[in-house]
């Protein structure tokens, strides 16, 4: 991890985050994002220079070292701008305006992000990495600067014009037209259709180099795949293997990197997300329970087995990511040596691929040959490894990430009979509701050090929503629910809006930016209304309320346009949609565990997207529950749709012909 802790340190050491305090010592005189910076600026007729990044992100290192901890390079950022330092995971907020703005400015975007802006915010120059000298197409970063600021001084009205222009587009592209009639099935179809014209037949995954797992595309292709699409279930069998065996997927220790810079999934940006993974667990755990292929149980249990060994706090929350870099160097934890590894697993070099010469930098990334690793082999270089210097870690705790988390862990230690992992969602959902909110009571994005941060945004409130239900299902116990209701009661208070329809990404009592944004297409996570639309169903079924999918229907309205034109930026609408048009099958268990555990086997063994399920004792005030009794005092399950239900059960052979 960058970064020297030697001089005098800069506003940021007051700060938790661990990206802000890795540039604690540059000699740039950085500001937090907040007021002060901003008054600052308008004191001294200055442009704000934002520069936006995230710990595990190795080019925002390779920025800092050659441009933050140069004095010189300092002095001119220092003597032109107000500069501001931000978290974009600790403020997705900022960063989603931001991101926008820049990809509207030169097409494309990244991290670290460097905008220029007005004193109040407005943006009207924006890039990514500048080099400290001029390379083909990137101009020096201290050229940059000055004619900036050049620009600043001498055309600062007209181009703070320009400015409030740009701001003005991002805000209409930010209301997408709502679809002016019903919702149309054959919607499911057609996108799928799309996606498979850009699969990669031969690596799996869409598209070429760089090439991300994209989680939320394989979870509705999945769900098509169930329905009996064949084209869709090849995509889901090769990408998943394709994934599972390349460099992407950590062989030793467990875990997804965030992506490869090649199309065929070997050479990864090493750094590990918890995003990434809390999903491709999820994604292999459904898979699995569609075609039963113990890969995917082995890359599910490895991965979790990372995230609690590695990435788990003593309290119980995950930490956000852990870097690509260690000792300075790009993946020199997870490479090895033709040598080393042949001193210590020389029968397992065809298995994982490794060859005098390597496969990356002289050194070699291991891959697998097969989907059943050398066991012995494996722990031996694990050990290992274990010595090594590890990268840093961000142990930042972040509520919507953990949201995530807490679903993944709940759905696989259900599938797989493992009360552990259901107990290690449970840890970390307590963990949240007790300690990631205000003196108030409100929700907060980002927890570290003893300190709730940054008021929660829709993304918390979603995905910790789908978090606390994933265990209500396979637990039965009414904290759950009633936590999943208090969420989306004031997810609703706070999110929606009443005009257009849909939630905003931030709430009603949110810091005034200079945009509040609706966040409809996603990328690498889903889309947190997509989240909420899929909550408030299933909500709606256990509950009664069929006010929530009307709000449900609503949200999915406002993404008509983009699940029918630009389905790969839809998916978890076109997943959301999927719900909407089934008949999800409403599962009420009666009886207690573990007599009743042969007849749960059969519900979360086999792969059911659209289905909610209920349980009691001790019950809660549901329509699925009234009137349900266990028959002759024996565990008793009922099959239902529309709370139409078929003769109940306490036979788990006659329950798996219900469900199939």
């Amino acid at each position: 991890m960058s970064g020297s802790s030697e001089g005098t340190p800069n506003r940021l050491i007051n700060e938790t985050s661990p990206y802000l305090l890795q540039h604690a010592y540059n000699p740039v005189d950085w500001y937090p994002w907040g007021p002060e910076a901003q008054e600052k600026a308008r004191a001294e007729n200055k442009a704000l220079f934002i520069s936006i990044g995230y710990a595990a992100c190795h080019w925002c290192h390779v920025m800092e070292r050659e441009s933050f901890e140069n004095p010189d390079t300092a002095r001119v950022m220092n003597d032109n701008f107000v500069c501001i330092k931000v978290d974009r995971e600790e403020r997705p907020d900022i960063d989603a305006i931001y991101m926008d703005a820049v990809q509207a400015l030169t097409g494309q975007g990244g991290w670290p992000m460097s905008v220029w802006t007005s004193p109040d915010g407005i943006p009207f120059y924006g890039g990514t990495y500048f080099p400290p000298s001029d390379k083909p197409g990137l101009p020096a970063f201290t050229r940059v600067l000055e004619g900036i600021s050049k620009a600043w001084v001498e055309n600062g009205p007209a181009i703070l014009e320009e400015g409030k222009e740009l701001v003005r587009r991002i805000g209409e592209s930010n209301r997408p037209p709502k679809a002016a009639g019903d919702l149309e099935p054959q919607v499911l179809s057609a996108a799928a259709d799309a996606l498979a014209r850009v699969f990669d037949r031969k690596n799996g995954g869409f598209g070429g180099a760089p090439k991300f797992p994209q989680p939320p595309v394989l979870e509705f292709i999945l769900r098509q795949a169930g329905a009996g699409n064949a084209t869709a279930n090849e995509i889901v069998t090769t990408s998943l293997r394709k994934m599972a065996h390349g460099g992407i997927y950590d062989q030793i220790g467990g875990g997804f990197a965030r992506y490869t810079v090649d199309a065929n999934w070997l050479t990864p940006h090493f750094e590990k997300m918890l995003y990434d993974n809390a999903q491709l667990v999820r994604l292999y755990t459904r898979a699995w329970q569609k075609d039963h292929a113990p890969l995917y149980k082995r890359i599910v249990e490895e991965s979790l087995e990372y995230l609690t060994r590695d990435m788990q706090d003593a309290n119980g929350g995950f930490y956000a990511s852990e870097d690509a870099d260690s000792e300075g160097h790009e993946g020199k934890f997870y490479v090895w040596s033709y040598d080393e590894f042949m001193s210590l697993a020389p029968d397992a070099a065809g298995y994982y691929g490794v060859t005098p010469g390597g496969n990356f930098e002289g050194s070699n990334i291991l891959t697998a040959a097969s989907d059943d690793p050398p066991l012995e082999a494996r722990q031996r270089l694990f050990d290992a490894r274990a010595a090594r210097v590890r990268p840093g870690r961000d142990e930042k705790i972040l509520t919507s990430w953990n949201g995530l988390a807490i679903c993944a862990f709940a759905e696989a230690g259900a599938a797989f009979g493992r009360q552990d992992l259901i107990d290690h969602g449970a840890r970390a959902a307590r963990f949240l509701l007790d300690n990631a909110r205000n003196d108030t009571g409100r929700l907060m994005h980002s927890y570290k050090d003893g300190q709730a941060r940054v008021l929660g945004m829709l993304e918390d409130y979603a995905y910790l929503a789908e978090g606390v239900l994933a265990l209500w299902e396979v637990t039965f116990d009414p904290q759950w629910i009633d936590a999943a209701r208090d969420l989306t009661a004031s997810m609703l208070d706070k999110f929606w809006d009443d005009e257009h329809g849909g939630f905003f990404s931030t709430g009603s009592d949110h810091e005034k930016l200079i945009l509040r944004q609706k966040e409809i297409i996603e990328s690498v996570t889903p889309s947190p209304n997509a989240v909420a639309a899929l909550v408030l169903q299933r909500l709606a079924l256990l509950t009664g309320d069929q006010e929530l999918t009307a709000r449900a229907e609503t949200v999915l309205k406002t993404a008509a346009v983009y699940m029918d034109r630009v389905p790969q930026a839809a998916c978890s609408f076109l997943s959301a949609l999927d719900f909407f048009f089934s008949q999800p099958k409403e599962i009420v268990v009666v009886g207690s565990r573990p007599e009743a555990d042969p007849l749960i086997e059969q519900i979360w063994t086999r792969f059911l997207p659209n289905k909610v399920v209920a349980g009691s004792p001790p019950g809660i005030e549901s329509p699925l529950l009234e009137d349900k009794v266990a028959v002759n005092g024996r565990p008793t399950v009922f099959v239902c749709e529309n709370y139409a239900c078929r003769a109940p059960t306490s036979d788990p052979q006659v329950l798996a012909e219900q469900l199939a």
